[in-house]
């Protein structure tokens, strides 16, 4: 026995109304992805430039994953708004710009108080610095994304349809 028409209209109103969250979370997970694969998929993957094994002060970094010192970045890739017009996602992080499109310029580091090895406190005057920060995306529009979404909307529409 087939569905009537009545019923089929009012899940495929329920699919598309469920929609927005759906492909908001695609979009989170895909972007959150990127820091396990560490590479940005746009038409083909493109690994990250690796990160410097040096730190401040000479010492040496552990290996790891690019981006990810304490997660802090990664965790914070979340819903801005998602409704029947659009989907943002993004972050609140205010380095996370700067990683995400790249940076080569001068920065301001403000002074501020330090401690010596000896445990010595002394003071870093205020200065510049330059900063060669290259580009590793996590977030923005990519076509490896927009096929996964039009192929999630597709089967969620059929679905609705054949239930």
């Amino acid at each position: 026995m087939s569905k009537s028409f009545a019923a089929i209209v009012d899940d495929v109103t329920r699919a598309i109304n469920a929609l927005p969250n759906r492909v908001a979370t695609l979009a989170v997970n895909f972007s959150k992805q990127r820091f396990v694969q560490q590479n940005w998929h746009d038409t083909t993957p493109e690994p990250w430039k690796p990160r410097s094994t040096k730190r401040r002060g000479g010492e040496k970094r552990q290996n790891g994953a690019i981006l990810v010192d304490s997660g802090r970045l990664k965790r914070s890739i979340r819903v801005i708004s998602a409704n029947s017009e659009r989907v943002v996602i993004g972050t609140d992080v205010p380095y996370a710009e700067m990683h995400n499109e790249g940076f080569d310029g001068q920065v301001s580091v403000r002074q501020h108080s330090r401690r010596s090895r000896k445990g010595r406190a002394y003071t870093v005057r205020a200065h510049t610095r330059r900063v060669h920060m290259p580009q590793r995306r996590f977030l923005g529009e990519s076509q490896e994304l927009a096929n996964q979404l039009e192929e999630m909307i597709t089967n969620e529409l059929k679905k609705a349809i054949e239930q």
